[in-house]
């Protein structure tokens, strides 16, 4: 495992992060003392950066990891959770009002079974106008920061040029992170794009999804899935070509976007069963197949940086 620094956080976080979405069945059913376990191997094993969402499971994931976090020291992790999309009973909900962001902080801290959470991150900001958050949200978390409830603020979104035009665009120092997914995989690096912005503004980058939220896998990508055909169908020759040389696409995209570039501080996967942490772990710690990349992205073509609306 290797540690890295986000940015001026003052943290030094594992290249591998512990994404808690799973926890919350967000993806199939799971077994609740398997999904704890799964908390338990990922710091028992380097693993020191965990993050999660009250949106995940719709409160699940939260309290699923809180009762993992519970048996675990306080100085073992950096725990980071979100605000501002939620759900209820199978129905999603947005909320980025200074007055919910602030409330869903301290309901977070209970479930997590926390006193102080170390990056709290506005959710997937293209869901509200950018200019609520920049004139609401960020400052009634930074409000939060003050007082040390909470130890950094960032933001989330799969949109790069969203997460830009908030950093221009609120006083240095409000966004501490950023958190991008499916922009730094074997299909889709246009997070590079971006990277010389975000260092200059001294702001951390965090990676999620190197499978491309499902995309990048042996087991073919999920129907709900919102990339077009095209893509799919790319990604599929990928992977099947992966399995011909003996060597999972699933270990190569981990591998990819964990090992290449320092400046991505972290990359999260997820799961909630502890075989497969570690099995990801695993993958970290060997060195990645070069040739092999380089043949994936050849056999994806003109499918690179491909974009869809997130969901």
């Amino acid at each position: 495992m290797i540690y890295n620094k986000l940015g001026k956080t003052g943290m030094t976080v594992s290249n591998l992060g512990f994404g808690a979405s799973s926890l919350g069945g967000v993806f199939h059913s799971i077994k609740e003392t398997e999904a704890i376990e799964a908390v338990f191997t990922a710091v028992d094993n380097g693993i020191n950066f965990i993050d999660v969402s009250p949106y995940y499971g719709h409160l699940k994931a939260e309290t699923v990891l809180g009762k993992a976090l519970k048996d675990i020291p306080r100085d073992k992790y950096y725990l980071s959770t979100k605000v501002g999309r939620y759900g209820k009973d199978g129905v999603n909900t947005w909320d980025y009002s200074a007055e919910r962001a602030q409330a869903s902080v301290y309901e977070s801290m209970e479930r997590l079974n926390v006193d102080y959470i170390d990056l709290i991150n506005v959710h997937d900001v293209e869901f509200t106008e950018l200019q609520k958050v920049a004139e609401e949200t960020l400052p009634a978390l930074v409000e939060l920061r003050d007082k040390g409830v909470v130890g950094h603020v960032g933001i989330t979104d799969l949109q790069l040029e969203n997460l830009k035009w908030l950093v221009e665009n609120t006083p240095e120092g409000t966004v501490e992170t950023i958190l991008n997914f499916c922009h730094y995989c074997l299909n889709d690096d246009l997070l590079l794009d971006y990277m010389d912005f975000f260092e200059e503004k001294g702001v951390g980058i965090i990676n999620a999804s190197p499978l491309s939220m499902g995309l990048l896998s042996q087991r073919g990508t999920p129907d709900w899935h919102p990339a077009p055909e095209s893509l799919k169908e790319a990604c599929a020759r990928a992977a099947e070509y992966c399995n011909e040389k003996g060597y999972p696409i699933e270990k190569l995209a981990v591998q990819y976007s964990t090992s290449l570039n320092p400046r991505i501080a972290t990359t999260l996967f997820s799961s909630a069963n502890p075989v497969n942490v570690l099995k990801n772990i695993s993958y970290v710690n060997e060195p990645v197949d070069m040739e092999l990349v380089a043949k994936v992205r050849d056999i994806i073509g003109d499918q690179m940086r491909v974009r869809w609306k997130n969901s």
